[in-house]
């Protein structure tokens, strides 16, 4: 490519939206305007687009036009702050934008819109963005950092090209990606048909049903309930697992590491401590995750209740698996409350009918399930890495071609998608 290192503010005008303010809520010039809530990374989500005042005059200052790129100027997730879409004119009218975003509007004579949008994703992707990023709870990048950021400025007739190959052939990857999560749909629908038929009522020949139902209460002989109680939390020691951590069926301790001392842990675990085959379940924020613990050497937060069963009517994984499928999830549904979050209070949960069967037939089912459910997790996660692959190399793509790495007018997308072919 050749071009010229400049900085952003030669290429584009970046200017902050305005700020929200009781004022502004109602008023005589009422106006669409875009936060960061509507820009995801190379999309806008126009689904719930807001409406604020602005006076004629500050409409000829805040409203956006075809081709401007908004960034997202403050974000409480550092890994969130800096992603960016470009506005196509996608709604009629006037609409303007608020100061959780940035605008970049390209220069006529020197930068293409659509290349800045690929520079702005490169930007975001490669964590530049969140390099320059402060704060403390919310992050900002603010709009003077934004403008001294480095950029490789081509002539516009070059950027159009960059920004047409782009196009292309991440258009490539993403029906790729977009394939593959039909796929990882298609398996959850199978799983979760396997899970129903697992629990669904048999009869005998004879016509009696070889299940009964029993109240949850009647199959647990421990109830640890952590609700209500927030412990101190440390930078290392005890791994502390939250309702965050609960979901898919396992412990993921990736989604939130937190951690109380060690010599706290007695205490705080004096309610009951954990056992191997003790069955864990999410309460609220979210409601019906559950999980086997197969490690007990960690402390319990709120919001998470620990379920030991009494062997005499089930096993911990035949109440596991009731609990994940779509007749358990139905039962915990149906008793939950709340408007904004579902969560279920202890004596309704205690009431949860579970099916029980002979140990035998019980062990077969299992056997079935956990067959079968066993290969849909391997492709799960075959399906899982694929998309990461098609992630990373759209990154790659994007980055090497606005910064020049590669001439795309000879490239011809070879190898775009090598190995990542679904």
């Amino acid at each position: 490519m050749s071009g010229r290192s400049t900085t952003l503010r030669a290429a584009a005008e970046v200017a902050l939206g305005r700020q929200r303010a009781p004022q502004h809520d109602s008023g005589p010039h009422m106006v669409p305007y875009l936060r960061a809530a509507n820009v995801k990374d190379g999309v806008l989500d126009l689904t719930d687009v807001k409406e604020m005042n602005f006076a004629p005059s500050e409409q000829q200052t805040f409203s956006l036009r075809p081709g401007d790129v908004l960034i997202t100027e403050g974000s409480g997730s550092i890994n969130a702050v800096g992603a960016s879409a470009v506005w196509r004119g996608e709604i009629d009218g006037v609409v303007c934008f608020q100061n959780t975003l940035l605008r970049l509007r390209p220069r006529d004579d020197r930068a293409d819109g659509r290349f800045l949008e690929w520079w702005a994703r490169s930007t975001f992707g490669s964590g530049v963005f969140a390099s320059i990023a402060s704060g403390a709870n919310i992050y900002h990048i603010s709009a003077e950092r934004v403008r001294a950021l480095p950029i490789e400025l081509s002539p516009l007739e070059e950027q159009r090209r960059i920004a047409d190959f782009l196009d292309a052939e991440t258009s490539k990857l993403a029906r790729i990606e977009l394939l593959s999560s039909r796929l990882s749909c298609l398996l959850g629908e199978r799983q979760a048909s396997l899970l129903s038929n697992c629990f669904s009522s048999r009869t005998t020949e004879a016509g009696s049903t070889l299940s009964v139902n029993l109240p949850l209460r009647r199959v647990v002989n421990r109830w640890i309930d952590y609700r209500g109680a927030t412990p101190e939390k440390t930078a290392s020691g005890v791994p502390l697992v939250t309702a965050k951590n609960i979901r898919d069926g396992k412990i993921d301790m990736a989604a939130s590491r937190e951690y109380i001392a060690q010599d706290a842990y007695s205490d705080w675990m004096r309610r009951g401590l954990l056992m191997h085959g003790d069955v864990l379940l999410t309460t609220e924020a979210p409601l019906g995750q559950v999980a086997m613990v197969y490690d007990p050497a960690v402390a319990l937060a709120q919001r998470v209740i620990v379920l030991r069963v009494d062997q005499r009517f089930c096993s911990p994984e035949w109440l596991y698996w009731y609990l994940r499928s779509p007749q358990g999830q139905a039962e915990l549904e149906i008793r939950a409350t709340g408007s904004t979050a579902l969560g279920i209070k202890a004596d309704r949960l205690r009431g949860v009918p579970i099916p029980v069967l002979k140990p035998a037939e019980a062990k077969e089912r299992l056997a079935q399930l956990q067959s079968q459910v066993s290969q849909i997790e391997s492709l799960q996660g075959e399906l899982s890495r694929q998309r990461a692959l098609i992630a990373e190399r759209r990154q790659a793509l994007i980055t090497a071609a606005v910064t020049g790495e590669f001439d795309v007018s000879t490239a011809s997308g070879r190898n775009v998608t090598d190995g990542v072919t679904a």
